[in-house]
């Protein structure tokens, strides 16, 4: 059981969401549609990378003549529909947010996602209107290595880091969170197999599944 907390900040895909598989078959796609061949270990490559980092990679690699943008809006619109229609919340996390609102527990976000995906992902499975805040790693200007997105998500719901419980699936930011002097709980999570490497012991506290923590 984790100890009493007034704020939740919670990281999206991989956390909350069963999601992590949506870049992959983004790019898996995106090279059918256009009839090309990645070179070996492209999709594992680009998958975790921000859009714009992602497009850059991708035009070099492939020798593409696109622009970043238009390749950025390209995969955006093809994310979109499956995480508005097909992405789930992972097991037991619609239930654990309900509880912690119920115990009046802020609620926050702090993800990579823009909100023109985490939007509609929410609304569909019910548990948008949960959130007090949103907060995007772009717009903290810093990656989740550091502690900005979590503190400001913190100023956000109103909750002081010491009194907020931060749940993440990667390493990386369960490290910038502490840093930041949050608690920490991580949450296992597959496809996250390379930062799910020393998780365990970086997090202050460690779950397999949300349905543990009801």
């Amino acid at each position: 059981m984790l100890p009493e907390f007034k704020g939740a900040i919670f990281d999206l895909d991989g956390t909350l969401l069963d999601s992590m598989y949506v870049w992959s078959d983004v790019n898996r796609a995106f090279l059918k549609k256009r009839n090309l061949s990645a070179p070996e270990g492209y999709v594992e490559a680009i998958t975790p990378m921000f859009s714009d980092e992602a497009a850059g990679y991708a035009i070099s690699t492939l020798g593409l003549d696109d622009k970043p943008e238009e390749l950025i809006a390209e995969w955006n619109g093809m994310a979109h529909s499956i995480y508005a229609n097909k992405v789930r919340l992972k097991e037991g996390a619609g239930e654990y947010l309900r509880m912690l609102k119920g115990r009046g527990v802020r609620i926050g976000a702090a993800t990579a996602l823009t909100a023109y995906l985490y939007e509609p992902v929410l609304r569909h499975n019910g548990i948008y209107g949960l959130f007090d805040a949103f907060t995007s790693s772009r717009e903290a200007g810093r990656s989740k290595a550091f502690p900005d997105v979590y503190l400001l998500a913190a100023g956000r719901i109103g909750v002081l880091p010491a009194d907020c419980m931060v749940f993440e699936d990667i390493r990386t930011g369960v490290l910038g969170a502490k840093a930041g002097g949050f608690s920490t709980c991580g949450v296992y999570e597959p496809w996250s197999f390379r930062e799910q490497n020393g998780l365990e012991d970086a997090a202050d506290y460690y779950i397999k599944s949300f349905e543990e923590l009801l």
